[in-house]
C-alpha cells in the first residue's frame, strides 16, 4: 500500500487533470470560439468514443507488454495531446482531439486496476481501489484553483484556456519517464519486498484463485458476451455518467449561479471533490470491513439519484452546490465496493478482458452525462432536466447493483452447501 498506492495516485491524478480540465477550458473557449452548449457537451463526450474503441486492444496489449512500458507510453502519448489542444480553432477540432486524447488514456484506467489486482488480495481490494480513485477528486481539489488561475495567463499569442492545456499536459510526459524507470512489474519482481513478504503476498494472492473455482478463464470472447459482464457495465454507466457530466458543468453552474469571478470559481468547486474525497474512502473502508458490496454499491447510487432530484428543483446556488456536492459524493462512493465485487471473479488473461469491456462500456457514460446537460442547456431548459435524466440512470444503476450482485451471493451459498 505505501509503496505503490502514493505513486499510482499520482499517476490518476495527473491523468484525471488532462480529463477534466476542459471544463474550466470552455469558460473561455465558449466566447472566443463561439461554440454552443451543445458543442461544448458533445465534445467533452468524445474523449469516450476513444476511450470505448480503444480500451480493450490497449488493456491487451498492456497484459502483453507489461504495465510498466505500457503505461509509460501512454502516458507520454496522452501529454503530448494535451499539449497540442491549445490548437483547437472551431468544433471538429474540438471533437477531433477529445476523441484522441480518450484514445490514447484509454489503457491506463483498467490497466491500474488489473495492476491493483495482481499486488492486492482481496480483502484489501475495495480500500485500495478507493484509496487510488481518491484522486478523481483530488485532481479537482487541486486542478480547479490552478486551472481557474491559469485561465488568467494571456501572452506569447495564447489565451488563459491554451496555457492551461501547455501547462498541465506536461506533467503527464515527465511522469510517464518516472513509471518506466521506478514501477514494478510484479511481487516477483520488487526488490523493496523482503522474502517472508513476497512468499505471504505470493500465497494470498494464490489462494484467491484456487477459492473460486468458478473464476473465469474462458475466452476474450465468452467474456465480452457474458451477461455478468454486461450487467456490470450497466452498474458502472451510471457511475460515468453521472461524475463526468457534473464535473464538466460544475464550474458553469458555479459562475452563472453566483456570478464568480473564474479564479473564485476554482475555488468553490474545491468543496464538492474535498466531500468526495471523505465519502470514497470511507465507503471503501466499510465495505472491506464488512465484506459487503452489493448494497454498498446500491445504497450510494439511491442517495445519488434523490441528490440530483433535489438539485433539479433547488432555487439558490448554494442548495445547488450541495444538492450537486452530495450527488457527485454518492457516485464516487460506489466506485471501490463495485471494482472488489466485479473483479472477485475474474483470473488470468480474462480480468484484462473483463476490467477493459466493463470500463469501456460503462465509460460510454462519459458522453451521455456532458452530452444530454448540453443538450436541454440548448433548449433553454436549464440545467434541471438534464439532472433528472442523470437521476434515472443512476437508479436504475443502483437496482442492477443489487441483482449482479445477489447472482455472486447465490452462488457462494450453493458452494457452501455442496462443500457441506
Amino acid at each position: 500500500m505505501w509503496r505503490l498506492m502514493p505513486f499510482l495516485f499520482l499517476l490518476y491524478i495527473v491523468a484525471y487533470l488532462d480529463r477534466i480540465n476542459v471544463s474550466f477550458a470552455v469558460l473561455q473557449m465558449r466566447g472566443q470560439l463561439g461554440l454552443s452548449e451543445r458543442v461544448i457537451g458533445r465534445a467533452s463526450g468524445m474523449f469516450f468514443i476513444g476511450y470505448f474503441f480503444f480500451q480493450l486492444p490497449s488493456n491487451l496489449l498492456l497484459d502483453k507488454f507489461g504495465v510498466r512500458r505500457w503505461i509509460a507510453g501512454l502516458m507520454g502519448v496522452w501529454g503530448v495531446i494535451s499539449c497540442l489542444m491549445i490548437f483547437v480553432h472551431g468544433p471538429v477540432d474540438f471533437y477531433f482531439m477529445r476523441f484522441l486524447l480518450g484514445a490514447a488514456e484509454a489503457g491506463f484506467f483498467p490497466g491500474i486496476i488489473l495492476y491493483m489486482k495482481r499486488w492486492f488480495p482481496p480483502r484489501a481490494r475495495a480500500r485500495a481501489v478507493a484509496w487510488f480513485m481518491t484522486a478523481n477528486p483530488i485532481a479537482g481539489i487541486v486542478g480547479s484553483p490552478i486551472s481557474g488561475a491559469l485561465l488568467g495567463l494571456h501572452g506569447a499569442r495564447l489565451a488563459g484556456w491554451q496555457w492551461m492545456f501547455l501547462i498541465e499536459g506536461v506533467p503527464a510526459i515527465v511522469l510517464g519517464v518516472v513509471v518506466y524507470r521506478l514501477l514494478s512489474e510484479s511481487p516477483e519482481q520488487a526488490v523493496w519486498l523482503g522474502d517472508e513478504e513476497r512468499a505471504w503476498l505470493m500465497k494470498e494472492l494464490a489462494n484467491e484463485q484456487r477459492s473460486d473455482s468458478t473464476a473465469s478463464h474462458g475466452s476474450i470472447w465468452k467474456v465480452i458476451f457474458s451477461g455478468r459482464i454486461w450487467m456490470l457495465s450497466a452498474v458502472y454507466f451510471a457511475v460515468s455518467t453521472t461524475t463526468y457530466g457534473l464535473m464538466l458543468w460544475l464550474p458553469s453552474v458555479i459562475r452563472e449561479l453566483a456570478g464568480l469571478s473564474y479564479f473564485m470559481t476554482g475555488i468553490v468547486a474545491v468543496i464538492p471533490f474535498v466531500v468526495t474525497t471523505a465519502a470514497m474512502v470511507l465507503a471503501g473502508m466499510h465495505s472491506d470491513r464488512t465484506g459487503e458490496r452489493r448494497w454498498h454499491t446500491a445504497i450510494a447510487a439511491f442517495i445519488c439519484a434523490l441528490s440530483l432530484v433535489c438539485a433539479a428543483y433547488a432555487g439558490s446556488a448554494v442548495l445547488v452546490v450541495g444538492c450537486l456536492t452530495l450527488s457527485l459524493a454518492s457516485a464516487e462512493a460506489m466506485v471501490g465496493p463495485f471494482w472488489a465485487m466485479a473483479t472477485s471473479r475474474m483470473a488470468g488473461l480474462s480480468a484484462a478482458a473483463g476490467i477493459a469491456v466493463i470500463n469501456s462500456l460503462a465509460n460510454l457514460g462519459g458522453y451521455f452525462g456532458p452530452d444530454i446537460i448540453g443538450f436541454f442547456r440548448s433548449a433553454n431548459a436549464g440545467f434541471g432536466r438534464g439532472f433528472l435524466a442523470i437521476a434515472a440512470t443512476v437508479t436504475i444503476s443502483g437496482l442492477m447493483a443489487l441483482i449482479v450482485g445477489r447472482q455472486k451471493a447465490d452462488q457462494r451459498e450453493v458452494r457452501k452447501e455442496t462443500l457441506r
